[in-house]
């Protein structure tokens, strides 16, 4: 019953995505670039009730009186394609720097353009990643939120934190705000898997860094504020949903978690 579930729940999402794309195509490329995120925002939400009604999975968002409206960035936990896309609806006009070669992609890539996303080939150096800055700076000014993983890349759940040291460097050249997002989607929609778990989860949005630390301190504070409430986290969805298999990974920090509490 797993299985077919989540096969169907996989056809349903990618052919959500072909055929909105497709159909929608004349609304969104004719209406000027904000009034356009309505459609991914409003794919966001199909992809939500799809998951709900195929999967049985759902969840709640805490703190979104720390999601800023104006110009700040957003540094949630990576693990899954589901945190791709989850927060979009509710975002003010979010920006992603992305791989450039999601922007070669047939009208997926033109969808991306038109939201003046940021591409970047991550083999490059010196001007590349300065013309990067320029443009995330650019975006940033115009009030968007930058949308950026600090991981760089998708993790299990309860991986050993691998933060990089970009999320600092563009921390001091923006100087706006951090907002750290805890979640553990990575239980339900596994990377590498075609495998779709029922269940509940939250997501956590916690106060925002203040622009003018140190980038050291800033990169310390934000790994140790994002992993403690990733931690706590973890505890409860897995106690919430003990049906769950739990990745190696988790079982590890789970049994380092209780060691740390008994020392």
């Amino acid at each position: 019953m797993l299985f077919l579930r989540s096969n169907l729940f996989n056809i349903a999402f990618y052919a959500n995505l072909i055929l909105r794309m497709i159909i929608l195509a004349p609304i969104y490329f004719i209406l000027p670039r904000k009034k356009a995120l309505w459609v991914p925002k409003s794919w966001a939400r199909s992809n939500h009730w799809l998951m709900r009604k195929m999967v049985g999975t759902t969840f709640e968002i805490e703190g979104l009186e720390n999601l800023l409206t104006t110009g700040c960035i957003f540094a949630p936990k990576h693990q899954s394609i589901w945190d791709t896309y989850a927060l979009l609806p509710w975002v003010e006009d979010p920006v992603y720097i992305l791989k450039r070669e999601l922007t070669w992609i047939p009208i997926f890539g033109w969808y991306l353009m038109k939201q003046n996303m940021i591409p970047v080939d991550r083999s490059a150096r010196g001007k590349v990643i300065v013309e990067m800055m320029r443009r995330t700076k650019q975006e940033m000014e115009n009030g968007r939120q930058l949308i950026i993983y600090p991981e760089g890349t998708r993790r299990p759940p309860g991986a050993e934190a691998q933060y990089r040291y970009g999320i600092a460097r563009i921390y001091r050249d923006m100087q706006v705000p951090v907002v750290p997002i805890a979640m553990h989607p990575g239980l339900f929609w596994p990377r590498r898997s075609t495998l779709r778990y029922g269940g509940h989860f939250k997501i956590r949005i916690l106060p925002p860094i203040q622009p003018g630390l140190d980038p050291d301190v800033f990169f310390a504070q934000l790994t140790e504020t994002l992993e403690k409430a990733s931690d706590a986290l973890l505890i409860e969805t897995l106690t919430a949903n003990p049906h769950l298999p739990v990745p190696p990974e988790a079982a590890r920090r789970l049994a380092e978690i209780k060691a740390q509490a008994t020392a």
